[in-house]
């Protein structure tokens, strides 16, 4: 925390989660593993959906407590998930349990000291973990931990155990922590009303795309939880250049762009599938524009393996090789060349309509007729190989060492 001053209410709720942690810890307590995000307490949220496609992406989990919905991304949906709490007691709760998954990092600390000295994320999310700290300190971080255009889905109390509605002004106040058989634990919360979460993060670079107010099952409960989606803007100190389209008609197709994925093995066999219409093909896939930001080429070959073959990637394991150029029906045909050389995971056939099995070949016995762009991506990577396609321009890519560092 910034502060020493035991009063505080950061201060108070650090106190209180290392207690909870501790009973936490003491019982033996292990909650169990989840399939899906509940945002508040009852499963009668959207659940992990609103989150999107987040396969190689960079994800934030603010008081991310014992971890399981940071494991849940990284496992199932093939993130890359820091996961904070200031809690040594419920860090070491999650470490026990995940600490070998891969794809998840459990960080102690402050999160607003972490976002202040990180490269900004993709999303940031948070399951009740905002309410602890003030917001004066996080938004600002928080403006410039998330990438432009990244998304920020947090869920929060709205009414309380006494039916008591959330605040118009930007101030904490006394509530509880329950845990059974033991004593309540107090903490401080910043239990706001929409209109104020809205405010604040607009006058810290966000748009606010939905609110959604959780119920109980049962209509007697009068605990609601608010699920508040944002988005952040251009940050608007940010200089920008000033250009002009000359028509509101959108460009002519000029180009497809696809990424082609060389996947080796320890003992150097390279993964393939049989395609439903009969050639044999490398994972892979088209590069995406999402919201009109478009993926970059290491992303859309993680998210193309983990979603085609399951296999999960990390990006400084991903080398883009080149690009190659040909066309097809009058149109270019942009694939990146790219080598995964280190995964985790079992190939399977998460498509298999598409591909119904993935298998491991030697280099020297590749199957046939291959996939046109898996052909050239081979011989690309392998001109020795007896491979034949059709021509295509091929433009190496050379990254500079500050580059390379970079990612």
């Amino acid at each position: 925390m910034t502060t020493s001053d035991p009063a505080t209410p950061e201060r108070v709720n650090a106190n209180a989660w290392l207690e909870y942690g501790r009973r936490q810890l003491d019982r033996g307590y292990l909650p169990p593993e989840v399939t899906e995000i509940d945002w508040g307490f009852w499963g009668t949220g959207p659940g992990t959906r609103v989150l999107g496609h987040v396969a190689g992406h960079r994800l934030l989990d603010i008081g991310s407590g014992a971890g399981v919905h940071a494991a849940h991304l990284a496992h199932d949906h093939a993130a890359f998930v820091d996961a904070i709490d200031i809690s040594v007691t419920q860090q070491q709760r999650a470490r026990n349990r995940f600490a070998s998954l891969t794809g998840v990092r459990f960080l102690l600390g402050d999160a607003v000291t972490h976002l202040s000295d990180t490269e900004p994320y993709d999303l940031v999310y948070s399951v009740h973990g905002l309410s602890y700290i003030a917001p004066h300190r996080l938004l600002p971080v928080l403006r410039d931990g998330i990438r432009p255009h990244g998304r920020l889905v947090f869920s929060t109390l709205h009414t309380n155990l006494n039916g008591l509605g959330p605040s118009p002004t930007v101030t904490a106040r006394q509530e509880e922590v329950r845990l059974a058989k033991t004593a309540p634990i107090p903490v401080q919360m910043w239990i706001l009303a929409p209109d104020v979460w809205e405010r604040l993060l607009a006058e810290h670079g966000f748009t606010v795309e939905s609110v959604d107010l959780l119920r109980a099952p049962d209509p007697g409960t009068p605990v609601v939880v608010q699920l508040i989606q944002a988005r952040r803007h251009q940050h608007p100190n940010t200089p920008r250049v000033v250009a002009q389209e000359r028509s509101l008609r959108p460009p002519l197709a000029q180009a497809a762009l696809g990424v082609g994925i060389i996947v080796t093995s320890p003992d150097g066999h390279v993964l393939m599938g049989q395609h439903r219409l009969g050639t044999h093909e490398l994972p892979g896939g088209k590069v995406d524009v999402t919201d009109g930001v478009g993926e970059s080429i290491e992303t859309a070959a993680i998210r193309e393996l983990a979603e085609e073959t399951g296999l999960v990637a990390h990006p400084d394991d991903v080398r883009v090789l080149a690009l190659l150029l040909d066309a097809r029906h009058s149109i270019n045909r942009l694939t990146a060349a790219v080598l995964v050389h280190r995964f985790q995971g079992t190939p399977a056939a998460r498509e298999p309509k598409v591909v119904a099995q993935w298998r491991w070949h030697q280099v020297d016995d590749l199957p046939s007729p291959l996939f046109v762009p898996s052909a050239q991506v081979l011989n690309c990577w392998r001109p020795d190989l007896p491979i034949d396609h059709p021509p295509a321009h091929r433009y190496p890519v050379h990254f500079s060492p500050s580059a390379s560092a970079a990612r």
